[in-house]
């Protein structure tokens, strides 16, 4: 199973005729631009294309009137005098003769490629459209909106697959008002939408766009509203939001299939959200739903308006859905203090409808976000000023900067390679996963054993050969990630090498190790953290989410060991989403040792999850135990000064705070 690009090269038909400021940004080069890196990067020639299909008025049908449709069907008999004054109806919409073709296009695409992941003949995929679609209502086309895409698919994947719960997240700047009016009492669509806010001072300026705006009726609880705030968010507020909201309660709603309206304006450079999140952050976020309902994740264009952060952030993207690692985050991984006040918010919001909110201490309150005091509008950077275009400029080279790093950190030649006792056990593993038959040289692998009793006897020392080779090859660049075996009794020692070896590739280095169910490495570390992990499912994510992968975050460490010893307790689908949540921090440089005795089905598992394939489901989602929540919570409060991704609350402070 792959990844499906579904594309039309006449969805770059419709442009704009007359003189629009506000309007003119939204023209075709968003897509030849975006197509075009995808093809030098050789990132399309992987995918399987498909080329996109007209939506049926019927398909159109299931969110929109026919009275609608009706009248975006005569635009195609409009001159361009009535074309503007048709467009003058409604708020940040222009109108072309091959609008309702591309318009059907867009929405036939997402179709298509719902179609395709549900019926298993790729595992996920990428629409590349125009128009968007998120802030389309049933009878109105609202900001470059014509058809709601994404929601037209929701409402396909009920009605044709049998889907009952599905999750739609809105990365982009803007609220996708759209879907969320059109959903907002189905429990059965889970919405997630961040945007720029303001204190509604930003467009669409529309009150339901607040935090506590949650939903209705039936549907309370499964609207989930970030606003932000300020402008300037980045890599570490983007993560942490996923972390410390959306991730918990959709793992807790356990969807069937993520739909993403994969607006890229909230990416550096875009005039429109002026964030500065980096391309390669939306590799991450594609990485981190890809855990969710199987891996099936279908991902829908909206905005995105400065073309080479657009297309740079399509090739992110598309490389985390190929299954590629996705590169480390650049930067200090420090939340802004609004973006602390935003996160709270929301998880105060939500925590009457989550558990999994609740479980991690959020007291149950509804509380409003926090305004701008009266006459003290927050400052705003408007295009064309002498301060909007500095911050443009200064976004811009920080954008050539990271892509001249990100060519001289080139993906690893080799994605996963595993060092197995059990040769048979390669027979389960996917074709391209490399079974690694080289060893360290004999002289070397003595000198690292000699200091620990437990790697004298022959199979122990044969073992720690292969995964000192294993561990060169991560290292040097022509692996990303790796499993080997390692005998039980040698299991502590074979850590404590690894861990040293690891260190002794740079002074600077910085590693990450989990040492789950076995004896203490001898290793010394300045930073030792002692985590609990519960048994049950919802204990488990907090531990994963709330804890450990914020840690990692903020650690940045250049390589991670995780090391299952054998008491390490963990059921096969928690290991497993243990290292795919895991590929994130480092790079995709992680090396998984599992002893004997849980190989070699927990290798080949391990194996599949950090070459790119959706870990196993966790199953139903069961609560906490009180004792679990007190730990966590009592270990959070000791660590949260030092490591800043585990804040939640504003008063921690960081950069912009205030």
């Amino acid at each position: 199973m792959g990844t499906a690009l579904v594309y039309h090269e006449d969805m770059t038909a419709a442009r704009l005729l007359w003189d629009d400021p506000e309007c003119e940004i939204e023209c075709p080069e968003r897509l030849t631009t975006a197509l075009e890196r995808l093809q030098q990067r050789g990132l399309e020639q992987r995918c399987l294309r498909l080329a996109a299909r007209e939506a049926s008025e019927a398909e159109l049908g299931l969110v929109h009137s026919p009275e609608y449709v009706a009248l975006l069907q005569g635009t195609q008999a409009l001159g361009t005098r009535e074309l503007q004054t048709l467009s003058g109806q409604y708020d940040a919409v222009y109108f072309h003769p091959s609008t309702f073709h591309c318009a059907r296009l867009a929405a036939g695409a997402a179709l298509q490629l719902v179609d395709a992941v549900l019926a298993g003949a790729v595992r996920n995929g990428l629409a590349l459209v125009r128009p968007p679609g998120h802030h389309s209502q049933r009878a109105a086309a609202n900001g470059f909106c014509v058809f709601n895409n994404v929601a037209i698919a929701a409402k396909h994947a009920q009605r044709q697959h049998g889907l009952h719960r599905i999750l739609i997240v809105d990365w982009d700047v803007h609220h996708g008002q759209g879907i969320q009016h059109i959903f907002e009492d189905d429990p059965s669509v889970l919405y997630f939408s961040w945007h720029r806010y303001e204190h509604g001072r930003f467009w669409p300026y529309l009150r339901e766009s607040d935090a506590d705006a949650v939903g209705q009726g039936p549907g309370l609880g499964f609207t989930v509203n970030l606003p932000w705030n300020q402008v300037g968010m980045g890599n570490a507020d983007y993560v942490a939001a996923f972390l410390h909201v959306l991730l918990p309660v959709a793992f807790e709603f356990n969807p069937e299939l993520v739909l993403v309206s994969a607006g890229f304006d909230s990416a550096i450079g875009d005039p429109e959200g002026q964030m500065q999140a980096t391309p390669e952050c939306f590799a991450h976020l594609t990485q981190l739903l890809q855990v969710l309902a199987g891996g099936r994740v279908c991902a829908v264009l909206e905005g995105g308006y400065h073309l080479e952060s657009l297309s740079q952030s399509v090739c992110m993207m598309v490389q985390a859905l190929l299954g590629d690692p996705a590169p480390p985050l650049s930067g200090p991984m420090v939340p802004h203090g609004s973006a602390l006040e935003s996160i709270q918010s929301v998880r105060v919001a939500q925590a009457p409808h989550w558990v999994s909110l609740q479980q991690q201490g959020v007291a149950p309150v509804l509380s409003p976000s926090p305004r701008s005091p009266e006459g003290r509008p927050s400052p705003l950077l408007l295009p064309g000023g002498p301060e909007f275009k500095a911050a443009a400029t200064q976004d811009v080279a920080a954008l050539s900067s990271l892509l001249d790093q990100l060519r001289l950190n080139p993906t690893p030649p080799v994605r996963t390679a595993v060092a197995l006792t059990a040769p048979d056990a390669a027979l389960a593993l996917p074709s391209d996963v490399l079974c690694e038959e080289g060893s360290a040289a004999q002289e070397e692998t003595q000198a690292w054993a000699r200091p620990h009793e437990a790697l004298a006897q022959d199979r122990a020392l044969t073992a720690l050969g292969k995964v000192l080779y294993l561990l060169d090859r991560i290292l040097d660049g022509q692996v990303s990630s790796g499993v080997a075996v390692t005998p039980a009794s040698a299991a502590a020692a074979t850590l404590d090498v690894a861990i040293r070896c690891g260190l002794s590739h740079g002074a600077q280095r910085r590693n990450l190790w989990l040492n789950i169910g076995g004896k203490e490495a001898a290793a010394l570390s300045m930073f030792h953290v002692s985590v609990p992990l519960p048994g049950t499912t919802g204990g488990f994510l907090s531990c994963v989410l709330a804890l450990v992968l914020p840690l990692a975050y903020s650690f940045q460490p250049d390589l991670v060991l995780v090391a299952l010893g054998p008491a390490h307790g963990l059921r096969d689908s928690q290991a497993a989403l243990l290292a795919a949540l895991l590929r994130g921090p480092a790079g995709g440089r992680v090396l998984a040792l599992v002893d004997e005795e849980s190989a070699p089905q927990l290798a080949v598992v391990l194996a599949r999850v950090l070459h790119g394939e959706a870990a196993p489901g966790l199953g139903a989602f069961s609560m906490a135990s009180p004792d679990d929540v007190q730990a966590l919570m009592q270990l959070r409060g000791q660590l949260e000064p030092r490591w800043k991704m585990l804040q939640v609350a504003s008063e921690a402070g960081g950069p912009g705070s205030g």
